[in-house]
């Protein structure tokens, strides 16, 4: 399994991309919720259900391709 993300160095879940998967995971996703909030400016209520599934399944995807996994790191070297 090809890795995308680092792990934090310190707390729970990933910093920045390692691949350029992860980066256009990571723009996609930025880019959702930029037309969402400019489209839904209006009606945000619409926001949520919209915003919602497509959070959950970013952070499914970057957890399941963070090195290493997500879990509590105080500095430890991977």
């Amino acid at each position: 399994m090809s890795e995308w993300f680092k792990p934090k160095r310190y707390g729970y879940g990933a910093g920045l991309p390692i691949s350029w998967q992860g980066w256009v995971l990571m723009i996609g996703f930025l880019a959702i919720v930029t037309v969402a909030a400019v489209v839904l400016d209006k009606r945000p209520l619409l926001l949520f259900p919209l915003l919602l599934p497509a959070t959950a399944a970013f952070l499914i995807i970057v957890a399941r391709k963070t090195r290493g996994g997500w879990r509590w790191r105080w500095d430890e070297k991977d």
